[in-house]
């Protein structure tokens, strides 16, 4: 045991000194460094000794890489972007400076600068010197997409992805170059992995609320849409959607407070503003208030007198705000729409008993009432036609109720339309039992109605 002593104090005496030489020579001059000192003194060191280079040799590359270095690292674009641009330049004739690095940065100090003709031709380079790099791939499908060319930005974009799948920013501008692809099932995808990264992003939230709406899943759309209304930035177009969305569904009571909702944006766009209030006043006259719808359409002809139908639909809701029996046979549910036309029938023949023995509604286009009236002097089945429609009513339709006259053996029959009918449709009824009641008679029948 003694005999190993001598040997194992040697060695303890040689790690002695070892430790020693290492703390003298590295661990105490950096214990006396402050932070962030030695950083500070190497960039100027390094900026300090580039700069005299380039004064003796204005295109020293090394000198110039590390000034570019600098001022990228600075976040000062303008000078980096000068500088990798003098760089760029020189990569044809001098193979050892790196092609890929100058580029990309050159590439994306313009894109700071908001210089995207510029960013394009350097990031086109870079991806030349290595086609699967992410950064150029990213880039180059952002500026793809914000040109517009929906396809190359997918090409880019899907190469980036191939490298960063988990990356938010390429997810959500895949997602949206495939909306505007019309690759919806695709879209959603995309859109759905962005989400799950970037939760909060509304802009790409609102992509994914139109790609389920394309998609025909208007209930994933609209709870989104309907959650989106509030935002300052996308809530007007979501309020739009989601307005779009209900009133479709005939549920004019949401469309209606959607739209209020995006009418009340400070942010909004005069264009998405007259849509809105179209479709508000379209919403409001669904629901029978026609005096919200008129207070809408003449806000709408007060910023643009000649937006769509607009003075058309002034007139007729004017007028139907001052006729209640025209404006349930134009606007009504089918119900009260029935119950005025069967009142109607008996204004055509008031001495005459009417027993009504068959309804017939066409969805909500018109109602065909056959009764059989007795008078004093005669018998007759006869078939009322109530036409929901304010339009030039043509020969096709009348030859449609021709045959109804002969399937209910009617004798004759009686077309109601609050619109008017064409020339031919006059000539066709001239050999047949119709008679053609156009606005002008059917106004004054009902005004005859209690």
């Amino acid at each position: 045991m003694l005999d190993f002593l001598p040997i194992f104090l040697a060695v303890l005496a040689v790690l002695v000194v070892l430790l020693a030489g290492w703390y003298f020579m590295i661990a105490a001059p950096n214990a006396k460094k402050k932070p962030g000192k030695g950083k500070a003194r190497d960039r100027a060191t390094t900026f300090k000794d580039a700069t005299r280079r380039l004064a003796s040799n204005p295109k020293d590359p090394d000198a110039l890489m590390d000034l570019a270095d600098i001022y990228f690292n600075d976040n000062d674009f303008e000078k980096a972007s000068k500088t990798y641009g003098i760089l760029s330049a020189m990569t044809t004739s001098m193979p050892d400076l790196d092609a890929y690095l100058i580029n990309l940065r050159s590439g994306l100090c313009a894109l700071k600068l908001g210089q995207t003709e510029e960013a394009y031709k350097s990031l086109l380079i870079a991806k030349a010197v290595r086609g699967e790099a992410f950064e150029v791939n990213y880039n180059l499908g952002v500026i793809e997409y914000q040109k517009k060319a929906y396809e190359k930005a997918v090409s880019a974009l899907r190469a980036a992805a191939a490298t960063a799948p988990d990356h938010a920013g390429t997810m959500k501008y895949l997602g949206q170059s495939l909306y505007r692809l019309k690759a919806y099932k695709d879209a959603v995808g995309s859109l759905r992995k962005a989400m799950d990264v970037e939760p909060n992003d509304k802009e790409c939230l609102f992509f994914l609320a139109q790609t389920y709406f394309e998609l025909g899943q208007a209930e994933n759309a609209v709870q989104i849409f309907t959650h989106l209304r509030p935002d300052p930035e996308v809530g007007p177009q979501a309020a739009l959607f989601a307005g779009t969305i209900h009133y479709n569904a005939r549920q004019y009571d949401k469309a209606i407070e959607d739209l209020e909702i995006g009418v009340r944006h400070q942010k909004v766009t005069p264009e998405v503003l007259l849509e809105m209030k179209y479709r508000l006043a379209n919403a409001y006259t669904q629901a029978q208030n026609m005096e919200a719808a008129l207070r809408q359409y003449k806000d709408i002809r007060n910023i643009n007198p000649n937006f769509r139908d607009v003075p058309d639909q002034i007139r007729r809701l004017s007028e139907f705000n001052s006729n209640k029996n025209l404006q349930v046979y134009m606007m009504a549910p089918i119900n009260e729409f029935v119950t005025l036309c069967r009142s109607l029938t008996g204004t055509f023949f008031p001495r005459a008993a009417i027993k009504v023995v068959d309804v017939t509604v066409e969805k909500n286009d018109y109602a065909d009432i056959t009764a059989e009236v007795s008078t004093s002097k005669w018998d007759d089945t006869i078939v009322f036609r109530f036409l929901r429609s304010g339009g030039q009513v043509g020969e096709l339709f009348l030859r449609d109720m021709q045959v109804r006259l002969k399937e209910m053996h009617a004798g004759r029959g009686f077309c109601i339309t609050a619109g008017s009918f064409t020339p031919t449709a006059k000539q066709f009824v001239e050999a047949r039992l119709i008679d053609l009641i156009e606005k002008e008679a059917l106004l004054k029948a009902m005004n005859t109605l209690s």
